[in-house]
This record gives C-alpha cells, structure tokens and sequence, in this order.
C-alpha cells in the first residue's frame, strides 16, 4: 500500500528577490492554509534565543493573512519561542507554500517578551503602501503577545495531542 507523500517544500522570497527553499513536512492542509514541519538541521542562535539542533518548528501559512507564524518548541513539545513573518503573496498548494518575506519579524518568547527585528532592513525607497502594510501587521501582532501564546499552545496541541 502507497504511503500519502507528506513532503512539502516552503519557497521564501525576500524583498530583494533572493530566494531560499526550506523541505518541510505537510500536517494539514486546508483551502488557503496549511501547516507544516521543518526540524532544525542544526544549532540556529537569535536574539538571546538557542534553537537546538532537536528543535522542531511548526510553520503556520495563510493566503489571507499579513504574516506567517513558526511555533518554536523542543523535543519534549514545550514553547521556545513564536517568530512571525510580515509577508505577501502567500500561495499554497500540497507540493508547496510560497511567500515574499517583507523583512519585518516579531519576536514572542514564552516570558511575553515581544520584539520587532529586521526594521533596518526595510528599503528607504519602499513603496509607501507596502510601508503602511508592513506597519500595520506589525502592530496587530505586538497588542496581545499572551493571548498569541495561548492561542499557538492550543493549536499545539491540537495536532500533537498528549504532549
């Protein structure tokens, strides 16, 4: 009997149109959303947070969303951290989740800490629409980082029940 293929390849591409692919595990897939797994390959340092080599990284994809979200969390399912992509241009399909990375990156630790990275990295000469765009998501996810944990948690364990 024929295993379903549960491969999926998650094709990022950054303002400046450098392209970079990521071969990743479907979990679910949904019209206009999916949900996939990436396993880190190796030891990832940001900010002040170390992602373990073990760490698995739950990628959440909308097509009518203004960001992306990756669950961070350990071998034994415990939160590291949330880290949200303000992104555009979301097409899903079961083969592949496409998506131009706007720069901007927010940030949620399990401490309810909740920083903004990669600002610098906006263009001066960015569309000012784009800009307002950008502004605007990052603002929707910086009110609440407590009720953004609680929310990834119950996903969490919607689809790792009894971890």
């Amino acid at each position: 009997m024929n295993q379903p293929d549960t491969s999926i390849v998650e094709i990022k591409t950054t303002l400046a149109g450098e392209r970079k692919q990521f071969d990743c595990e479907l979990l679910k897939f949904a019209r206009g959303e999916v949900v996939v797994i990436y396993r880190m390959p190796r030891d990832v340092q940001l900010e002040d947070l170390l992602l373990r080599q073990d760490s698995i990284s739950i990628g959440y994809f909308w097509e009518d969303r203004a960001y992306n979200a990756y669950h961070w969390i350990d071998a034994q399912c415990q939160t590291l951290a949330l880290y949200f992509n303000i992104c555009d241009n979301t097409r899903i399909s079961r083969q592949q989740v496409a998506w131009r990375d706007l720069s901007v990156d927010i940030l949620i630790t399990p401490d309810l800490r909740c920083r903004v990275l990669d600002e610098d990295e906006l263009p001066d000469d960015l569309d000012s629409d784009l800009r307002v765009y950008i502004e605007s998501a990052r603002d929707a996810l910086c009110i609440d980082p407590g009720r953004l944990l609680l929310e990834f948690e119950a996903r969490r364990r919607e689809l790792f029940p009894g971890a």
